[in-house]
């Protein structure tokens, strides 16, 4: 591309010289700072008449390869961000949305003055393959950090995707290869960048923690010359996307009618890359190095997320285990391990499960109820500490007794309602102390009595119980001797199901009475 050139409108960056000038001088060491100053000199830009295009386009090339270090660099902070730190949390993102929704909009517009025969629109014919991937990558951008927040998605976006491949197809540039930026992970073309985004919209990223959304939209990347395009639905192509609706993909069904604004998708041959990706890492207990996931991440966090993809990308997907069925009814709900032991007692010399509240704890709306949990609507409150993962405390207005469950779905609505979907692990708990049994492990040692929930009444067909402990205290080596009501258990560690910030759930073998 040209340095700088174009015509002469008032504005500041309508001279080359002081364009440059002006970008050189954004804040170097204030991220924030100068992500949100170059997040104002596009939209100035783009609001400003007058502008040659050719010239407009390379203001906004220069704008975005300005803020490439910084938008990295606030994407990393946001990720490593407490959720409790709320203010800082939404400032960040609100700094990293309206980046990519702005570069977006400044990119289209380029598209859209290109469609108008706008001044300058011959010379920029030969980079519209490179403005159109840029602006399909803003879009899938735009989706992940939509649902980095656990917000709904936008229709306009689902809308710009199928408007910018309509715009490619009818020029013929879909499939011409192009570095979409320069450098390493540069090259690409519009349908792949086309398919990233769809595949990331079908693949249940709200179910996952910000992390773990993290790692699966570079894994999406990763996968993206994989994917498979066509006009008729296969077994690896078994998604569909409307282009002339602002409707989210979705899985084709049996008895779907064809139409010529309909593209299929899938993974095509990623499914079984990703499946053996899986199993290389497994055996190689590392990632290898040319799976850019964009940081270093422990094996076991990256396998989940790439077998929660495998999941969803193939023919079978999770489906609901039962009916979900509508309500209304009142939750008691209190949240984190420490706060339901401290909620709960077992009433003196009563075998009856019957449990005492002690903490009154937060009242939530069930909308829908199934055997595997519910769907709940949140009240707003002070303190911010619903995620995905979370461990919750749950006590119906009709239940005798307290229930545990784990947030696996938070949404937020047009009118900024959050919604949770909990997955109920035990209809019933018992608080437990737990001690080390014989000799102490070496990998973690245990005070006597320690407090802990167990989730099975009574063990199931393998002999097995399920157990919260404390987060870390669990051991693969470390039997326990397990004391209710008075009774000793001694238990073998089987494995660990799921750990979170404060919990470990594990399944242990009941050997014997201690």
């Amino acid at each position: 591309m040209a340095l700088f050139g174009g015509g002469k409108p008032d504005h500041p960056m309508a001279d080359p010289k002081q364009a440059r000038t002006l970008i050189a001088e954004f804040p170097a060491h204030d991220a924030t700072k100068a992500l949100d100053e170059v997040t104002f000199w596009l939209d100035s830009v783009s609001r400003t008449e007058g502008f040659k295009l050719d010239y407009r386009f390379e203001l906004y090339d220069a704008l975005d390869q300005a803020a490439k270090v910084h938008q990295r660099k606030l994407s990393q902070d946001y990720l490593a961000t407490d959720r409790q730190e709320k203010f800082r949390e939404s400032k960040l993102w609100n700094s990293i949305f309206e980046f990519w929704k702005t570069l977006g909009d400044c990119y289209i517009q380029c598209i859209e003055q290109f469609q108008a025969g706008a001044s300058g629109a011959g010379a920029i014919k030969k980079d519209l393959p490179i403005i159109v991937g840029r602006a399909l990558r803003t879009v899938t951008l735009q989706l992940k950090w939509s649902a980095l927040r656990y917000g709904s998605v936008d229709d306009r976006l689902w809308g710009l995707l199928g408007r910018m491949f309509v715009f490619a197809e009818s020029k013929r540039f879909a499939t011409t290869a192009v570095d979409i930026y320069p450098g390493a992970h540069g090259q690409g073309t519009v349908e792949r960048e086309f398919l990233k985004a769809l595949m990331l919209g079908v693949s249940a990223t709200d179910g996952l923690t910000p992390l773990k959304q993290e790692i699966a939209e570079r894994t999406v990347a990763h996968f993206g010359d994989m994917y498979e395009l066509g006009d008729r639905p296969t077994a690896t192509c078994n998604y569909f996307f409307d282009l002339s609706m602002r409707k989210p993909p979705a899985r084709v069904m049996k008895n779907f009618d064809l139409s010529p604004h309909i593209r299929y998708f899938g993974p095509g041959k990623a499914l079984a890359a990703l499946r053996q990706l899986i199993e290389d890492i497994k055996t190689k207990d590392g990632v290898p190095s040319d799976v850019n996931l964009g940081g270093n991440y422990e094996v076991e966090l990256v396998r989940s997320v790439m077998t929660h993809l495998a999941l969803y990308w193939s023919d079978k997907p999770p489906a609901r285990s039962s009916e979900r069925r509508q309500t209304a009814t009142r939750l008691t709900v209190v949240h984190g391990l420490s706060q339901i032991l401290r909620s709960v007692r077992p009433v003196e010399d009563d075998t009856s499960l019957d449990f005492q509240v002690k903490n009154a704890g937060e009242s939530w709306i069930a909308e829908n109820i199934s055997d595997g949990g519910f769907g709940a609507i949140v009240p707003q409150v002070k303190g911010d500490w619903i995620k995905v993962g979370g461990l919750l405390g749950v006590l119906g207005e009709t239940s005798k007794f307290w229930g545990v469950g784990l947030v696996r779905r938070l949404t937020r609505d047009e009118f900024q309602q959050r919604r949770v979907g909990i997955h109920l692990i035990s209809k019933a708990i018992i608080p437990v102390r737990l001690s080390p049994a014989g000799g102490v492990s070496s990998v973690i040692a245990l005070r006597d009595g320690y407090q802990a929930v167990l989730l099975s009444t009574t063990p199931d067909k393998n002999g097995e119980v399920t157990l919260l402990l404390p987060v870390g205290t669990y051991s693969q080596t470390q039997p326990l001797e397990m004391n209710v009501r008075g009774k000793q258990y001694y238990l073998m560690p089987r494995r660990l199901i799921e750990g979170g910030d404060d919990f470990d759930w594990g399944s242990f073998k009941v050997m014997k009475n201690a």
